[in-house]
């Protein structure tokens, strides 16, 4: 069996991969989280609501998919199976059932700060371990801060 090594020394891959990990696991869950509350909002706002949701999951889709391909191309495998996820989140879960708008739009302001959170702790520990994969990481801190402006400003 082939084993990718990738350009990193093995301290370096061990920090960068540890941090892209985690990174998978928040955005995989992300997507989970904002579909539930896709399907399930309700309320006066609930077009505007429904469609940020549908942005924020393809934000999180698309930045899940870089960041375990650039694990990959590390050396590092990167593990998105239900139970890794399930095991690792550190995402709050919206209620099951049918959410008000509103509550829709703490809930994810609320997984999106934290989120943002974990990815600035990850940017700053790639600082001196491979800025490639920080820039990754870097981007996708960008976008969703924005989306957590943007379903702040709901508020």
């Amino acid at each position: 069996m082939a084993k990718i090594h990738g350009p990193l020394e093995d301290n370096e891959r061990k920090t960068t991969g540890e941090a892209l990990q985690a990174s998978v696991v928040d955005l995989i869950d992300l997507s989970l989280v904002a579909k539930q509350c896709h399907w399930n909002v309700t309320g006066r706002s609930f077009r505007s609501v429904h469609l940020q949701l549908d942005e924020l999951v393809d934000i999180a889709r698309k930045h899940t998919d870089e960041l375990a391909e650039r694990a990959v191309a590390i050396g590092v495998n990167p593990d998105g199976r239900s139970v890794k996820v399930a095991g690792d989140t550190r995402l709050s879960q919206p209620d099951p059932g049918y959410l008000q708008d509103d509550k829709v739009i703490a809930v994810a302001t609320d997984v999106l700060s934290g989120v943002v959170s974990r990815f600035r702790e990850r940017i700053r520990a790639t600082d001196d371990t491979d800025l490639v994969s920080q820039d990754l990481l870097i981007a996708a801190a960008e976008e969703l801060e924005q989306q957590h402006w943007m379903f702040e400003a709901m508020r």
